[in-house]
C-alpha cells in the first residue's frame, strides 16, 4: 500500500451488523428529505440485476494545493481528493473519487478547525461509510445511498459536535463511495454507458442530448474586472461572479455593486450566439451572504440603474438556508445550491419562489443529483451544474449530467461551471490522471465543451479506470 499521503484510520465505533439490519427498513428517510415518491423497488430495472456483495474496502486521499479561492467571507487553499475502494465477492474492484468542500458544505466546520482538521473530519465520514459497506450486499445503487446517508450524517454530528450539521456535509463525504458503488454496479452487470445507469424513474430529468456544454469559469470575491473581461475575450459567454464580499452588510453591498458595475461596463455590450437576446448573461453567486431581502433588492435596483438587470440570468443562494424569505417576486431567477441538500429541500426552495436548482453530482452524489433533477424537471424548474473546484475526472461526472439536463431558459446548450483549471496549482498534472485525457470533450474550446458522439459512447471516460488512482492501492488489498 502506498500510504505516504494517507492519514491513519480513526476509531469510529462502527456497528456494521446494525447497519445491515436497518438498511432494509430505510429508517429516517423522511427526516433526511429523501423523496418517498421513488422507492427502491420502483428503481429496479426490468431485467434482474446481480446481487453484489462487498468483501473488502479501503480509503485514501491526496492533498492538492490551490491558488486561494475566496467566498463565504473566507478562502480555501487546499482540496483533498478522496478515494473509496470497494471489492466485490467476484473479485472486481472499483475506486470512486471525490473532492472535499468543507467551507462550501458547512462553513461552521471550516471555521472551527484548521484546513487539515476540517478535511480529516469529512474523511472520517467517508471511512465510516465504506466500513459500513463491508459485507453488505446490494442490487440497487440508489438504495445504498438511502441506507448510508442517515448513518453517516449522524456520525458526522457526533465527531463535529454540531447537532444540526448540514446534510450536504455528509453527502459531500459520500461522493467517492456513491461513485464507487455505481462503477461496481456497472462492471458487475456489464453496463458500459452512463445512459444505462440512469433509472427509468429519473430519465426525464436527464433526457437531453446537447452537442455543447457551456464551460463556466468562476471568479472569487475580490476578482479584478480585467480577469473577467479576459475570460470573455477567450470566448466564455457566461461566468460565475462571486458576490457577498467580506465586511459588514453595508460594506458588502457597496463592494458588490461596484463589482457588478465594473463588469457590466467591461463586457455588457459583448454578443454571444448562445442566448436568445444575443447578450452576455450574468450569473451571480452570493453564497448565503445576504442577511435580508431588502439588501438584495438594493443590489438589483442598482442593476436596473446601470442597465444590467435584464442580463442577469440567475442569482444563486443569496440567503442562508434558514431564511425562508419568498424570492419569487424579485423579477429575476434565483437558484438554490447548498441549501438544496436533498429532494425535499429542493422542493421547499421551489415553494419559496426559487426558479432554478444548481445540481452537483460531484458534491451531493450522483444518486441525489438524479433525484433532484427529476423532481425539479417535473415542476418546470431548470437545473444547471455547479462546480466544487473538483479534479478533471469529476468534471466529467458533472459533464455527463450537464449534457443531459434540459436546456436552461433562453439558452440553447447545457450549462456547467468548472473552475479547477483556475485554482489548482497542479491542474495539468491532474488532467493526466484522466483515463481519456485526450478526449475531444475534455478541454474548453471557445467557451464551451464540444460534446460529440464519442463523449456519449465513452461516457466522458468516467466508467474507465484511472491508472494513477489504481496505483495508489495495492491490487492485493
Amino acid at each position: 500500500m502506498k500510504n505516504n499521503k494517507r492519514i491513519s484510520k480513526v476509531s469510529i465505533g462502527l456497528d456494521r451488523r446494525s447497519f445491515i439490519k436497518k438498511s432494509g427498513a430505510l429508517a429516517a428517510i423522511g427526516t433526511l428529505g429523501i423523496s418517498p415518491v421513488f422507492s427502491a423497488t420502483q428503481l429496479q430495472k426490468k431485467n434482474t440485476m446481480k446481487k453484489i456483495t462487498i468483501e473488502d474496502v479501503d480509503t485514501n486521499f491526496e492533498r492538492e494545493p490551490l491558488i486561494p479561492y475566496r467566498f463565504k467571507g473566507s478562502a480555501i487553499t487546499e482540496a483533498w481528493q478522496t478515494l473509496a475502494y470497494l471489492r466485490a465477492g467476484s473479485g472486481i474492484h472499483r475506486i470512486g473519487i471525490g473532492t472535499q468542500g468543507t467551507l462550501w458544505s458547512d462553513q461552521r466546520v471550516f471555521a472551527a478547525h484548521s484546513t487539515n482538521g476540517g478535511n480529516a473530519l469529512m474523511y472520517a465520514m467517508t471511512e465510516r461509510a465504506v466500513q459500513l459497506l463491508k459485507g453488505h450486499s446490494f442490487e440497487d445503487p440508489v438504495k445504498v445511498l438511502e441506507e448510508l446517508l442517515p448513518e453517516v450524517w449522524e456520525y458526522g454530528k457526533k465527531i463535529t459536535g454540531i447537532s444540526d450539521l448540514k446534510k450536504t456535509f455528509a453527502l459531500n463525504a459520500l461522493v467517492p463511495v456513491d461513485n464507487a458503488i455505481w462503477l461496481l454496479y456497472a462492471d458487475e452487470n456489464g453496463l458500459s454507458k452512463f445512459d444505462d445507469l440512469i433509472p427509468e424513474a429519473y430519465s426525464k430529468g436527464l433526457s437531453a442530448r446537447h452537442d455543447k456544454v457551456a464551460s463556466i469559469p468562476s471568479f472569487s470575491v475580490g476578482a479584478k474586472v480585467e480577469e473577467v473581461k479576459a475570460a470573455a475575450d477567450r470566448g466564455h459567454f457566461i461566468m460565475k461572479l462571486k458576490t457577498g464580499s467580506a465586511g459588514t452588510q453595508k460594506e458588502m453591498l457597496e463592494k458588490d455593486m461596484a463589482f457588478m458595475e465594473g463588469v457590466h461596463k467591461a463586457i455588457g455590450h459583448y454578443e454571444t450566439p448562445y442566448t436568445e437576446n444575443g447578450k452576455i448573461p450574468y450569473y451571480f453567486d452570493a453564497n448565503e451572504r445576504y442577511e435580508k431581502k431588502e439588501t438584495l433588492e438594493r443590489f438589483l435596483d442598482h442593476a436596473k440603474k446601470i442597465g444590467a438587470f435584464d442580463q442577469i440570468a440567475v442569482i444563486e443562494e443569496p440567503f442562508g438556508e434558514e431564511n425562508e424569505t419568498y424570492v419569487g417576486d424579485l423579477g429575476i431567477r434565483v437558484a438554490a445550491d447548498e441549501s438544496a441538500h436533498t429532494v425535499e429541500d429542493a422542493l421547499s426552495r421551489i415553494d419559496q419562489g426559487y426558479t432554478a436548482i444548481a445540481v452537483k453530482a460531484i458534491a451531493k452524489t450522483l444518486t441525489m443529483t438524479m433525484k433532484i433533477a427529476q423532481a425539479a424537471t417535473e415542476r418546470g424548474v431548470p437545473c444547471f451544474c455547479a462546480d466544487l473546484t473538483v479534479n478533471p475526472i469529476l468534471v466529467d461526472w458533472n459533464k455527463n449530467v450537464a449534457a443531459r439536463l434540459p436546456a436552461f431558459p433562453d439558452m440553447n446548450l447545457g450549462l456547467q461551471e468548472t473552475n479547477g483549471h483556475q485554482y489548482y496549482k497542479n491542474w495539468e498534472k491532474m488532467v493526466s490522471y484522466h483515463p481519456k485525457s485526450e478526449g475531444t470533450w475534455v478541454r474548453t474550446k471557445d467557451g464551451v465543451y464540444p460534446i460529440d458522439n464519442s463523449f456519449y459512447e465513452q461516457s466522458g471516460g468516467i466508467l474507465h479506470r484511472s491508472d494513477h488512482y489504481e496505483d495508489i492501492f495495492d491490487p492485493e488489498v
